[in-house]
């Protein structure tokens, strides 16, 4: 069975009297691998809504995040304020399986809105709360000469310096392979920087990353380590 196939089969197995589904993830995109999966939005009119599970279908592994039109809406409010929501881009890029009265519409018009206007800005105090972890793994970078050492805090700075540019730009964020695509959509030039550098520090050298992380620091205002403190929790 394919893709869109199998997902219409996999609701009404699971939830015949589902309003609406939608198809998101890789496999209504061109990114689609022997590995990708189903991942399937099921909105319900209540319980057991909201839930997250992992099924398999013939062929097909399945992910189902349930909810109830309520739900959806707490959940994304939720993601919005990371900056991330694997939920709502599901949905704006996502396949209408079928909509039983109109709420699958909305719910993907909606998820294309939202996704359209960009993230809300992080604060000031995000931002060096991303700048002071990056220099303290910097100083940690400089100062070991353990390979294995290198090599995590190498892939750690990466993924901040990432992390720090889509924030700094505006930009959606995203985990695994979803920063990965996201710096390639708006800085291709920087995710190409960070891939070389890394390699870099696998061979021995760390000048080439530390000078793509600085750059990436510079426009957010530079290293952040005196002077830096946060209150903690009662």
């Amino acid at each position: 069975m394919d893709a869109i196939e199998s997902a219409r089969a996999v609701v009404d197995e699971h939830h015949a009297d589902a309003r609406a589904a939608l198809l998101g993830g890789s496999v209504v995109t061109g990114r689609r691998t022997a590995t990708s999966d189903l991942d399937i939005v099921v909105l319900l009119h209540g319980a057991p809504a909201p839930y997250r599970a992992s099924v398999q279908y013939a062929d097909w592994p399945v992910e189902m995040f349930v909810h109830t039109e309520a739900t959806w809406h707490a959940y994304v409010e939720r993601e919005l304020r990371r900056r991330r929501s694997p939920l709502l881009w599901m949905c704006a890029d996502g396949l209408l399986l079928f909509d039983t009265d109109g709420l699958g519409a909305r719910i993907a018009a909606e998820a294309r809105r939202l996704t359209a206007s960009g993230p809300p800005p992080e604060s000031a105090e995000e931002i060096d709360d991303r700048r002071y972890a990056i220099t303290d793994l910097l100083d940690d970078l400089a100062g070991s000469n353990d390979q294995s050492e290198r090599l995590f805090v190498a892939t750690e700075l990466v993924r901040r310096t990432g992390e720090l540019a889509l924030a700094v730009g505006g930009s959606w964020g995203g985990g695994g392979k979803w920063l990965a695509r996201r710096l390639e959509t708006t800085a291709p030039e920087l995710s190409t920087r960070l891939h070389h550098g890394l390699q870099e520090v696998l061979s021995g050298r760390v000048e080439p990353l530390v000078a793509v992380v600085e750059d990436v620091l510079g426009q957010a205002g530079g290293r952040l380590w005196v002077g830096y403190k946060r209150a903690g929790t009662p």
